[in-house]
C-alpha cells in the first residue's frame, strides 16, 4: 500500500484570513492553493468575493478560480470532479494541495462524495420559481423545513437555487436530501486530510469585516459591479445576488443610499460568518486556533500542526516498513 499524500484544508469564517495563511503555508511546503468556494468560481466577480490579487498570490499558483461565466450553474459535484483532476496533477508534480474552504459542502463532497441525486425536472423548479416570486422565499423556505428539517437548517432562506433543489429532490426521490447525503458516498482515498481551523475572537472578526467592506470600495467594487451590469450579464445571474453585489446593483438603481448599502453589506457578511462557523464546528478532526490567518504566530502554530501530521505518517509508515521517507522539499 501506497502511503497516504497529506492534503491541507483551512476552514474558517469570511475574513479570517484563510487565503493569506494558504500562501504563507504554500511557501513553506512547497504548495499550492485550491480555492473551494462557491463565490470565487465566477469570472468578473473578483472584489467582493476576495479572490486573491496576483500580488496577494506572491507567485504561489491557485487553481479552481474563474472557471464560469456568470450565467453558468456550478454545483458541489462538478467542484468534486475538476478537484479531483487538480489533485491528482499535484500529486504527479510532488506539490502539496492547500484548499482554502470558504464553502463547507465543497470540501464535505470532495472528502466523503456525494450521493446519486435524481435528475432535474424543470417543470417541476419552474413551478417551485413561480412560488418563490408569488409568495417570497421565507414561503419557499418553510416548505423544505417541513420536508427536511436538517437541510432547511444548512440552507439560507434568500438561497432560492439550493432550496429549490432541496426540495425537488425531497419531491422526486421520496427521501430528504438529507438523507440520500448520507448514503451511498464514495469518500476520497489515498489522501490524509489535514485541516486547520481559524476561530479570530468575534469582535476582532466583526471588526476587521467593517474595514475588508472599505478596502473592497477602495479598490473599485461600485465600479466592477456597474461595468458587469453595463457587460450585459443577466440580472437573474447567481452571482448578482452574492453578498455586496446584490447591494450594489439596488444602489445603482437608487433603491439604497451608499451608506444603506454598506450596512447591509457589513450585516449579511456577519450573518455568512455565523453560518459558516456554525458548519465548520462539525466538521470533525479541526486543530482551531484563535486567530488571523496573516498573524505570523497562527501561521507558526499551523505549519507545526502540518509538519506534525506529515512527520507522524512518515514515523508510521517506517515503522510498518512501507517504502521510504519523501524527499526534502516534496509531499
Amino acid at each position: 500500500m501506497k502511503r497516504p499524500l497529506p492534503l491541507l484544508a483551512i476552514v474558517g469564517p469570511t475574513a479570517s484570513g484563510k487565503s493569506a495563511l494558504a500562501v504563507e503555508l504554500a511557501e513553506q511546503l512547497s504548495g499550492e492553493v485550491v480555492a473551494c468556494d462557491s463565490t470565487q468560481v465566477y469570472r468578473g466577480f473578483d472584489i467582493g468575493t476576495a479572490k486573491p490579487t496576483t500580488q496577494e498570490r506572491r507567485g504561489i499558483p491557485h487553481h479552481l478560480l474563474d472557471l464560469l461565466e456568470p450565467g453558468e450553474i456550478f454545483h458541489a459535484g462538478e467542484y468534486r470532479r475538476l478537484a479531483l483532476g487538480v489533485l491528482e496533477n499535484l500529486a504527479r508534480r510532488g506539490r502539496l494541495p492547500i484548499f482554502t474552504v470558504g464553502t463547507g459542502l465543497y470540501l464535505r463532497a470532495l472528502l466523503e462524495g456525494l450521493c446519486e441525486a435524481p435528475a432535474r425536472s424543470e417543470d417541476l423548479r419552474e413551478r417551485l420559481r413561480r412560488r418563490a416570486e408569488e409568495r417570497g422565499h421565507v414561503y419557499l423556505h418553510r416548505v423544505l423545513e417541513r420536508l427536511d428539517p436538517a437541510a432547511a437548517g444548512r440552507i439560507a432562506p434568500r438561497d432560492i437555487p439550493k432550496t429549490i433543489r432541496a426540495i425537488e429532490v425531497c419531491l422526486l426521490a421520496g427521501t430528504p436530501i438529507s438523507a440520500l447525503h448520507r448514503a451511498g458516498q464514495t469518500g476520497l482515498e489515498g489522501y490524509k486530510p489535514v485541516k486547520i481551523g481559524l476561530m479570530p475572537p468575534r469582535e476582532a472578526l466583526y471588526a476587521r469585516i467593517a474595514r475588508r467592506t472599505q478596502a473592497m470600495l477602495d479598490a473599485g467594487w461600485i465600479d466592477e459591479v456597474r461595468r458587469l451590469a453595463e457587460s450585459g450579464v443577466a440580472p437573474d445571474a447567481k452571482p448578482f445576488d452574492f453578498i455586496g453585489y446584490r447591494e450594489w446593483r439596488e444602489y445603482l438603481a437608487g433603491e439604497l443610499t451608499r451608506e444603506q448599502a454598506i450596512e447591509r453589506i457589513e450585516q449579511n457578511t456577519r450573518r455568512y460568518a455565523k453560518r459558516q462557523i456554525t458548519w465548520f464546528r462539525r466538521e470533525t478532526g479541526v486543530h482551531w486556533i484563535e486567530g488571523f490567518g496573516d498573524d505570523p504566530s497562527v501561521a507558526a502554530e499551523a505549519l507545526a500542526v502540518v509538519q506534525s501530521a506529515i512527520a507522524e505518517d512518515v514515523a508510521g509508515e517506517a515503522l510498518t516498513g512501507r517504502g521510504d521517507a519523501p524527499k526534502r522539499g516534496t509531499i
